[in-house]
Order: structure tokens, then C-alpha cells, then sequence
């Protein structure tokens, strides 16, 4: 007598390796990919034959023909053939959706397919449950159709390999990544695709669409740049190193306000949570030093994305955590969108090549996490934000005027290395991090460690370190931050010959021991 036992186990659906194609949202190995409309993409969008045309602002790198797109589409054959070559388990008849609820596993149809209503993919609670349809022949949906993701399924781990056209009907609602062989793909008016549109050989052609590239199956976190260190810079909200600050109407203001060389007026003191620094002093010197600081910083951060229609910024586009140059003077239409993707820590960096403006209502909306105490905008030019903008991040302009409109609210700073600012009726709130010890506000005008005299002063100027160490560093900066003088002090009393043109400096003495002092000198002619 003998017995026979037998092992039966469910194939298991297993993710093809996607390599550097991942990092696309939009691609074919060969044909043109082409848009139309205003539509929204998160990925890089390219082709390694052929052209790529009417994109608009796009959240990735925009590739045709490089070296980028050559590993792009060997990666692409590679998956394509390790999607091919899965073993299915399913053979689902060739209407999918009208309510069906599917679970992870390789879906084989062997014809067309087309998709109706919803489909629901089901990962029943296992994140790296994994979803294959293999359709030999054409796909398409109709309007409004959905797949839905539920119970711990992610569109990283849905693929669609395709043996035909794909075309997917307006407001479509797709998940996954789509590879059409030797085949187009269409994507209507309104389609929503977390996932990406691949081609082996095929156009690509979208119009007015939102192309999300998923996250999450292991690719990297989004972390941006690593955010300056602002030092003083973090307790001003309105601040210019080299201009007037002048107020209209009633604005109420969180942080201190002030210029380094210029007046500061208009704004009432009851509506100021801060200081306002009527005139220069030595918390503005230590500001303005600080904030070349920190604009140099920022203009020298390599870029990552360059965002090439810097007129039609805005417009609901989606930004996740990058550095981004926009290369000319930059409008704001509308709304433009940060999204830290889950990350409280993530860093967007905007730099602008020119001015910067608003529409009427503009609006930065922070999503997903993200903060404005991590956004930064570098702009060398003029900066004016039109009525009611809503602004998030602290701004940096660079030589040029700032004007805050009727209505503005800021969440975060605006401040310029030369420029006048100009505010009316706005709404300014500082983000966190300030520390009053970094204004260098501690010494009083009688308990100095050095006098200095005579002040001001011609040719000469005298220091007496009094309780100071000798050895203590001496720098003197001009008006907008830039270092004139250096010495360092070997006595108790020291006499400097100078050479300094007429005018207003500032001065920092730092002993060996860490004391500092700071003031504001004047030269006479």
C-alpha cells in the first residue's frame, strides 16, 4: 500500500525590476511624446527617439535622446520582459470593473481589454501584495471609470503590460504602471494616473492630465537640500539690508521688523509682536551679515529641477522636495502646491533668475507634511505680491525692491540684501526658530567690554578693550554686510589708522574666550 501526498501553493505576483525607468512618469523608447492643455506631472518625462513637446512646467527632468533615456529604455525592455514572462493564476474575462474586487496575482486576458465603472484592487492588508494584468491586445476605459486601491495595496506594486493601444477615456481614474508594446497610449481630458505611461515603441500623447509618480516599494524619500542656517536672519520678518521699510495702512506683524542702512516707519508698535528698529542698530548689523550668509548659501545649492516656462508658474503644480531654478523673471498665476510626501523634515529651495510677481489671490499651499519654516525662495530682482497673496516660506531678494499689496499674508519672511520694502495692510508671522542670543542685543551701552572713541571718527579710531582679552578680532563690515576692516588687538588700548570713506559701519570685536561685542560706527569725511 502506498500513499501520495500532494503540495499545491498559489503563485505569488512578483514585481519586475523598473531600474532607472522609475524615475519617469511619462516615456517611450521610441516615439514622440506630446501634450495638450494644462496638465499636472510628477516624474520625468522623455523619449530615447523622438521629441518631446508642450509640457509646460513639469516636477522632473525633461529628456529627449541623452543618456538618461538610453538607460531608461533598456530598463524598460528588461521589465517588460520579466512581466511577460510572469505566470498567471487568473483569467479574469476581458470587461474588467462594474464593481469587481480583485487580490494580488498575475491577471492574464487573452484579447482586448477594457475597463468599466470600478475595479478594486484588494491588497487584504499586505503592503507588498503585488497586482499583474497581462492583456494581449488594445485596453481602454470608459469615462469616469476607477480602479481603487484598498486594504494596503500601492500603485508602485500595480503594472499593466498591454499588447495594443491604450487609450483611457475622460476623468479616468488609474493606477499603476502601464507599458503598452509596440503601441501608443492616449490619455484624455481629466485622466489621473498615479503610476506612470511607458511605451516601448509607440507616441505618448496626454491632454490636460495629472500624472502622480507613485512613491513608496522602496524608492528613495524625498528630503530636498539641507536648509540654511539662518542665525539672526530667523528672528526678523520684514528686514532689508540696504533700503527703507515703510508701512501703510494697518498690518499686523510677528517678528521684528527693521533695515541695517535706512529708516524702518508706518507700523504701530501694538500691532508688532517684536521690535521695530527704527533705525539701525546692532541686531540690523548682525542681520544683514547674516542674510548675505545665508542668500549665498542658497544661490549656490545645485539645482535639480529647472522649471522652463518661469511666466506660467503656478497653476495647481505640484512641487515635491527639490531644489528648483527658474531662469527668468517668474509669475505666480494661481496656486502653486509643496508637497513634503509624508516627510515633516523635507526642504524646498525655489530660485529665481529675475523678478518675482503675483496674480490677485495667488497662494502657496503646503500638503503632505510639509512646513514653511523649510522653504526657501532665492529671487534676484524685485519681489511684488499682488492683493491678498498668501505666501509661504521665507523670501530672499537679491538687489531689488519688495512690495508686500493690500491684503498679503506671509507665513515665514521677507527680506532683501538691497532694496527697499514696502508694505500695506498685510499679515506677517515668522516661522519658528528664532534666538534672540544670535541679534547680539545682550550688550548695553554701559556695561561695554571696549570703548571705542572717538565716534564718529576722522582717520584714527581708538579702542580700549577694558575687560576684554587681548588677542580679541576686530572686523568692521559696511552697510550691506561686506567686511572692511580686520585686525586683531595685541593691547588694552589700540589705534587704528583707517581709510574708510564717509558713511555708517558696523562692527563686531570676539574675544579668544567666545565674548563678542557689536555696534554701529560712524565715519566722517
Amino acid at each position: 500500500m502506498s500513499t501520495s501526498i500532494f503540495f499545491t501553493s498559489q503563485l505569488t505576483a512578483q514585481a519586475p525590476v523598473l531600474g532607472v525607468s522609475s524615475e519617469f512618469a511619462i516615456f517611450s523608447s521610441n516615439g514622440a511624446v506630446s501634450n495638450t492643455g494644462l496638465s499636472h506631472i510628477t516624474g520625468n518625462v522623455g523619449t530615447n527617439n523622438g521629441s518631446s513637446t508642450n509640457f509646460g512646467n513639469v516636477d522632473g527632468v525633461m529628456n529627449d535622446a541623452n543618456g538618461s533615456t538610453a538607460s531608461a529604455a533598456a530598463a524598460l525592455t528588461i521589465a517588460y520582459n520579466q512581466l511577460n514572462a510572469a505566470i498567471p493564476n487568473f483569467f479574469p474575462a476581458p470587461l474588467l470593473g462594474n464593481g469587481q474586487t480583485l487580490t494580488a496575482g498575475t491577471y492574464s486576458i487573452g484579447q482586448g481589454a477594457s475597463l468599466d465603472n470600478t475595479l478594486t484592487l484588494d491588497g487584504q492588508g499586505n503592503p507588498n501584495a503585488v497586482f499583474i494584468f497581462q492583456i494581449q491586445g488594445a485596453f481602454s476605459s470608459t469615462s469616469g471609470s476607477k480602479v481603487i486601491l484598498t486594504n494596503g495595496a500601492v500603485a508602485c506594486n500595480v503594472f499593466w503590460k498591454i499588447e495594443g493601444l491604450v487609450d483611457l477615456a475622460t476623468n479616468t481614474e488609474m493606477k499603476g504602471t502601464v507599458i503598452a508594446n509596440n503601441a501608443a497610449i492616449v490619455l484624455n481630458s481629466g485622466v489621473s494616473l498615479e503610476g506612470r505611461a511607458f511605451s516601448t515603441t509607440g507616441a505618448v500623447t496626454v491632454s490636460g492630465v495629472t500624472i502622480r509618480k507613485p512613491i513608496g516599494c522602496g524608492s528613495p524619500e524625498l528630503t530636498g537640500p539641507v536648509a540654511p542656517a539662518l542665525g539672526s536672519v530667523a528672528c526678523f520678518t520684514i528686514f532689508t539690508g540696504s533700503g527703507t521699510v515703510t508701512n501703510t495702512g494697518v498690518s499686523t506683524v510677528v517678528g521684528d521688523i527693521g533695515s541695517n542702512v535706512g529708516l524702518t516707519t508706518g507700523f504701530q508698535a501694538l500691532n508688532v509682536t517684536g521690535t521695530i528698529h527704527s533705525n539701525p542698530d546692532q541686531a540690523t548689523a548682525v542681520c544683514a551679515l547674516d542674510l548675505n550668509t545665508v542668500y549665498t548659501y542658497l544661490n549656490t545649492l545645485p539645482t535639480d529641477i529647472e522649471l522652463l516656462y518661469p511666466a506660467a508658474f503656478g497653476q495647481d503644480l505640484v512641487l515635491t522636495p527639490h531644489t528648483y531654478l527658474l531662469n527668468a523673471a517668474t509669475v505666480l498665476n494661481g496656486k502653486v502646491i509643496l508637497d513634503a510626501q509624508g516627510n515633516a523634515d523635507a526642504v524646498f529651495v525655489i530660485k529665481i533668475v529675475g523678478a518675482l510677481s503675483t496674480s490677485t489671490y495667488a497662494s502657496v499651499e503646503l500638503i503632505n507634511g510639509a512646513l514653511a519654516k523649510n522653504v526657501f525662495w532665492k529671487v534676484d530682482g524685485a519681489i511684488s505680491l499682488n492683493d491678498y497673496a498668501s505666501f509661504k516660506g521665507t523670501i530672499i531678494g537679491n538687489n531689488g525692491a519688495i512690495n508686500l499689496n493690500t491684503g498679503t499674508v506671509i507665513e515665514g519672511r521677507v527680506l532683501s540684501t538691497t532694496g527697499a520694502v514696502a508694505t500695506a495692510s498685510i499679515n506677517a508671522t515668522m516661522t519658528a526658530g528664532c534666538d534672540p542670543a544670535t541679534l547680539a542685543v545682550g550688550s548695553s551701552s554701559t556695561n561695554k567690554q571696549a570703548n571705542f572713541y572717538p565716534n564718529p571718527f576722522s582717520s584714527v579710531l581708538n579702542i580700549n578693550t577694558n575687560d576684554m582679552e587681548t588677542g580679541s578680532t576686530l572686523t568692521i563690515y559696511n552697510g550691506v554686510g561686506s567686511i572692511v576692516l580686520q585686525k586683531q588687538l595685541t593691547g588694552k588700548t589700540n589705534s587704528i589708522q583707517t581709510k574708510l570713506p564717509a558713511g555708517t559701519y558696523f562692527y563686531q570685536l570676539k574675544g579668544k574666550n567666545g565674548k563678542q561685542q557689536t555696534g554701529k560706527l560712524i565715519a566722517k569725511p
